[in-house]
């Protein structure tokens, strides 16, 4: 039982392990955002409301057929003079019990308002589902910068691990050049005092990491408590952004967006127009009418009569005045679509300037980049030439802290570069209607 336990306990460790050890791409964080993040499901959420909208609205066309019932006890019933050959009589009318149950119907045959809201309920769901497009959209540019700076943070502690083993051996190398006395004291001190700098900022970044890593949980709706790690390939510099041939405002979201409210507001200026044409529909009822002295409990039962009665009509409603009111509401509804095509004149010039920017920061990006490459590989050699010429009496202590200091602040500057780049990227990609590729 105990080699079980213990067979059991590694393999439960193996997967453990394997779980903290799972890397989490871009495209794999994406997607889980949109499956998990709040805005994502309440975005999908609006889309089936809209079918729901669109059945509400079909049903004011669809007939309504209702039953009613009634049941009235008369205690004082109502007399009436009546003259017979000029006599007077007193008639009581009616009895004192009176039952009704019937059905009716009610069909529209012509109402362009109820009509139009069809139409509209059915564009409403397509803007729902543009709505959602653009949301995830916006998640997927929330996800991706944020995991970004996680990769960068993540960049930038291996440089400063790499920076603290490197100080870390230079430290012993003058420790040990002290006890031989071949160096300073001030030399050691001064070297422990940038160790201990070092330290430091190891220590920031694993804390900002941290936060970091918890920050893109939450964008993408995952547990706090999960583990995940980054593929070293995610600051790769790809090509998929970098066609910029063709005008892309066509297919950004907010253009769509903007195009289906048009359309929205042009079928609730037609709706307003359609209150004041005329209303054409059909009614029809059947029913019971029982009456009598006793309760009117069923048809064979003494003393109660019953009858039945139908009808079947045409309702026609021609609105002739109204004191303008149709009018001023085509008017408000035509200056709002008015008001949203200057709205959307102006997202267009901001698209437009969008993708302009963005093109002139991906370049500027590429050269900082290169350029950054270039100072990283120069630092490490005169890092290594100093270092070198140190051991042998050549270069001072300051010399040597110095090029250190340089090698770091290199690796760092290409790593903001580089990061620099991506979110260049990603606001080039937005700026030509292509988030939905990241996913």
């Amino acid at each position: 039982m105990k080699r079980i336990l213990f067979v059991v306990a590694i393999l439960t460790g193996l997967t453990v392990s394997a779980q903290e050890n799972e890397q989490l791409s871009l495209k794999e964080a994406i997607n889980f955002a949109l499956k998990n993040k709040a805005e994502a499901i309440k975005a999908n959420l609006e889309v089936k409301n809209s079918e729901l909208k669109i059945s509400e609205v079909r049903a004011s066309a669809l007939p309504q057929i209702n039953a009613n019932g009634d049941l009235t006890y008369n205690p004082i019933l109502q007399q009436s003079a009546i003259d017979f050959g000029g006599v007077t009589q007193i008639i009581t009318m009616g009895q004192p019990w009176q039952s009704t149950a019937s059905v009716s119907l009610n069909q529209q045959l012509f109402n362009l308002a109820v009509f139009t809201g069809l139409k509209a309920a059915k564009t409403t769901r397509e803007f729902y589902q543009i709505n959602a497009d653009l949301t995830n959209e916006q998640v997927i540019e929330k996800v991706a910068n944020s995991y970004y700076e996680v990769y960068k943070t993540k960049s930038q502690l291996k440089t400063t691990e790499l920076n603290l083993a490197n100080t870390s051996r230079v430290r012993d190398v003058i420790a040990d050049l002290h006890r031989n006395g071949l160096a300073k004291k001030i030399d050691l001190d001064r070297t422990n005092v940038t160790l201990n700098n070092v330290k430091s900022t190891h220590l920031q970044l694993i804390n900002s990491l941290q936060l970091q890593e918890n920050a893109l949980k939450y964008l993408i709706g995952m547990d706090i408590n999960t583990t995940i790690n980054l593929p070293e390939s995610t600051f790769e510099i790809t090509a998929n952004a970098f066609s910029t041939d063709g005008d892309f405002t066509d297919n950004r979201t907010e253009i769509k967006l903007l195009e289906k409210q048009t359309e929205l507001l042009e079928l609730n200026k037609k709706a307003t127009r359609a209150e004041g044409l005329p209303s054409l529909s059909l009614k029809a009822s059947y029913g019971y009418l029982g009456i009598g002295e006793e309760f009117p409990w069923f048809q064979s039962y003494p003393g109660a009569y019953w009858s039945d009665y139908s009808a079947i009509g045409l309702n026609l409603n021609i609105p002739i005045f109204n004191g303008g009111v149709v009018r001023s509401k085509t008017k408000q509804a035509q200056i709002q679509i008015d008001m949203l095509e200057a709205d959307k004149k102006d997202t267009q010039l901001a698209l437009d300037l969008d993708f302009k920017n963005a093109v002139a920061q991906i370049n500027n990006s590429l050269i900082a980049v290169n350029t950054q490459k270039e100072n990283v590989t120069l630092a490490k050699e005169v890092l290594s030439n100093i270092e070198n010429n140190y051991k042998n009496g050549l270069s001072s202590l300051t010399d040597l802290l110095d090029a250190e200091t340089s090698y770091t602040d290199a690796q760092n500057n290409l790593t903001n570069a580089l990061l620099s780049y991506k979110l260049a990227e990603i606001q080039l990609i937005k700026s030509k209607g292509e988030l939905k590729s990241l996913n």
